[in-house]
């Protein structure tokens, strides 16, 4: 244990120095009038990547580059060293014979994580490696802080989700997840636009927690001295505008659901709704098909994908009830149970502990799936035909009023979306929102509140609609075979690091 101590203590002194030693650079470049921080504008012809792809025409010619100074080779009188900017890295040559003396000692100077800028002629090396022949080198910003040593780098996850700018820094991989993330949510965007989905904007801020069935955060309006929400979902506004004439609408945003964090949730996260009038459920299921298909042919160029080692086909994707699968998975038939006593024997033989706030049929139905058929959805599977207790916003099926026309997709057991052919019936609507009601009052934090503004636009008259959600950011972590919802968010929530 006094080694561990003392080691970390050396460590400890070794970064103070180190922090001192660069301050101390930087206060003799201003003693100098040399002041990195003084400059504000610097002029580069190329990035690292387009002097590579582009080295037959550019071979010989003069480019300026600019970027991070990440690795230096000193050697005497000439040295090398590589620059990375956004697009990658590249090595540069730089001698004292074409920088002159005091150039060069001052490029000698730099540390690693100091961001320079640099001009040269583009020439390949006796390995053939691209290079740039340095005639001129800018200090444009000092690092006072180094980066994590080399082949250790940022490893400890907590550590690389509270310095992303590091991360990014260190880790190429890391970049290359969040460049395919910018990707994946062009390409939703590319799918829904073509098909004359239109893009809009709703509040954030809401006077009435609704849309979904979540815990919502809380916050006060002074002027206005009224709690408000943040959005659990925006479900309800865009639905209003369907009544409003739009027929087909969506929004790409942050919902936020006060809730507990763990590998594929965070309090705040990307969502897609999107709704279409005179569709239902089954054209939901097709248009939400063709943006998962066409994400990871057009971002990924394929559609068999492995994820955590689990071999998954994107391009077959399968339809079944509920019931069905309840049946196929455990035996219980819920079309020979129809009352809530049954239902709760069949839970009994089962071993599926139930919620004793949620004893209805629908409701026990609902935890047996998702106590015994959900684990086993590995390759992509529509479930069909949720019960109505556990879907207050969506229409009935005409053969059996007990069950809706909803669907959720589940791939590698884990839901992906979420979708209804949507409850226009006001009178309906109004004695489901009652029922919510009463649930929330008897202590089901998640259930939802009357709107009745709501209620008044479907009174209104709303078409027949087709409505669903994707979780965006579990998508990019299916395609990015990434473990956890922080890995594919710049800046996950975390809680604050101790003073002490």
């Amino acid at each position: 244990m006094e080694n561990n101590e003392n080691n970390n203590q050396e460590q400890e002194v070794d970064l103070n120095q180190l922090l001192q030693i660069r301050r101390d650079k930087l206060s003799k470049l201003k003693e100098e009038g040399k002041n990195p921080f003084e400059i504000t504008k610097f002029n580069r012809t190329h990035t690292s990547k387009e002097v590579v792809d582009n080295y037959d025409e550019l071979e010989g010619k003069d480019v300026t580059i600019a970027g991070r100074l990440m690795a230096k080779r000193i050697m005497g009188k000439a040295s090398f060293c590589h620059i990375q900017d956004s697009e990658g890295k590249i090595q540069s040559y730089v001698s004292i014979n074409d920088l002159g003396e005091e150039s060069y000692k001052a490029f000698k100077e730099m540390d690693i994580g100091d961001i320079i800028g640099l001009t040269g002629f583009v020439f390949k090396t006796r390995t053939e490696e691209i290079s740039i022949h340095a005639k001129e080198v800018t200090l444009l910003t000092k690092s006072l802080r180094p980066l994590p040593e080399k082949f250790h780098g940022l490893k400890d996850p907590d550590l690389r989700y509270r310095q992303r700018y590091v991360d990014l820094i260190v880790n190429p991989e890391v970049k290359e997840t969040f460049m395919k993330r910018i990707a994946i949510l062009k390409e939703v965007k590319n799918v829904l636009d073509a098909e004359n989905y239109l893009e809009v904007e709703t509040p954030l801020l809401n006077t009435i927690a609704g849309g979904a069935t979540a815990r919502p955060f809380i916050t006060h309006h002074n002027a206005l001295d009224i709690d408000m929400y943040l959005r659990i979902a925006n479900e309800l506004y865009l639905k209003r505008l369907i009544v409003g004439g739009f027929d087909r609408v969506y929004e790409m945003g942050r919902m936020f659901r006060n809730e507990g964090m763990d590998f594929k949730h965070n309090p705040e996260f990307t969502n897609i709704e999107f709704y279409a009038a005179y569709q239902d459920y089954n054209d939901m299921m097709n248009i939400t098909e063709k943006i998962i298909r066409s994400c990871a042919k057009n971002v990924l160029g394929t559609e068999q994908i492995e994820y955590q080692g689990t071999k998954i086909d994107l391009s077959n994707f399968t339809r079944i009830s509920m019931t069905d699968a309840i049946k196929k998975e455990t035996g219980i038939d819920f079309n020979t149970i129809n009352t809530d006593e049954e239902a709760m024997e069949a839970a009994k033989s089962l071993n599926v502990e139930i919620d004793p706030i949620k004893t209805s049929r629908g409701d026990i139905m609902n935890q047996i799936f998702e106590a015994k058929v959900e684990e086993t959805l590995i390759q992509p599977t529509f479930i069909i035909d949720y019960p109505v207790e556990v879907s207050p916003l969506t229409k009935r099926k005409k053969e059996d009023p007990r069950l809706v026309e909803r669907f959720e997709l589940f791939i590698n057991k884990v839901e992906y979306a979420n979708a209804y052919s949507e409850l226009n019936d006001p009178i309906d609507q109004y004695e489901r929102f009652k029922a919510q009601v009463e649930a929330k009052n008897a202590g089901d934090e998640e259930a939802n509140d009357m709107d009745e503004d709501f209620v008044n636009a479907l009174e209104i008259g709303m078409p027949p609609t087709g409505g669903c959600g994707i979780g965006l950011d579990r998508l990019i972590m299916l395609l990015t075979d990434s473990a956890s919802i922080r890995d594919v968010l710049l800046f996950p929530t975390m809680k604050p690091l101790s003073d002490h």
